[in-house]
């Protein structure tokens, strides 16, 4: 049987900001942002890395945070829906999702949002079927994934006519 009374010193930096807490070692990242930092933009779906919508990103990377052990990302910069916009201002991706209607009931959205940005910067992004594959990870129940696409394409589209100073 585990002592759940036993705790471990847990370091991170989450949206910027650095945090320190003691925590028994069994507890997820998912868990730790959920339950005890009380960031619950991050949503528990099968609790099996199955459905992506506890996807954050560490260290720039997407990961199912229900995987991973906090304990076990020492110093990790996490990111969250919550961490994603600055200065009042969303994050492209979260402007495109609400343009394109690219949610139903929302319990996804965060999980796509995110794992849509860490998409974007692993440059999974030249064709529409490239970037469904990449997506396939994030499920969505209510069926909104040809506005999830379209957002993901706004973003691109964004992105090159900033490159060009011109429409795409």
């Amino acid at each position: 049987m585990t002592d759940v009374s036993v705790t471990s010193p847990c370091r991170l930096r989450i949206n910027g900001e650095p945090c320190t807490i003691d925590i028994p070692p069994s507890v997820t990242l998912l868990d730790l942002l959920r339950e005890r930092l009380d960031l619950t933009g991050t949503k528990k779906g099968c609790d099996h890395g199955q459905c992506g919508a506890c996807t954050v990103l560490v260290n720039g990377r997407r990961v199912k945070s229900c995987l991973i052990l906090a304990v076990s990302i020492p110093d990790a910069e996490v990111t969250t829906i919550e961490g994603l916009s600055r200065d009042g201002q969303m994050h492209p991706m979260q402007q495109a999702f609400l343009d394109q209607d690219a949610f139903q009931c929302g319990y996804c959205t965060p999980g796509q949002i995110m794992s849509a940005v860490a998409l974007m910067e692993e440059g999974h992004v030249h064709t529409r079927e490239e970037i469904r594959e990449f997506m396939s990870g994030n499920l969505c129940r209510c069926g909104a994934y040809n506005g999830i696409l379209d957002a993901i394409e706004q973003v691109i589209a964004q992105q090159q006519q900033d490159r060009t100073g011109e429409a795409a």
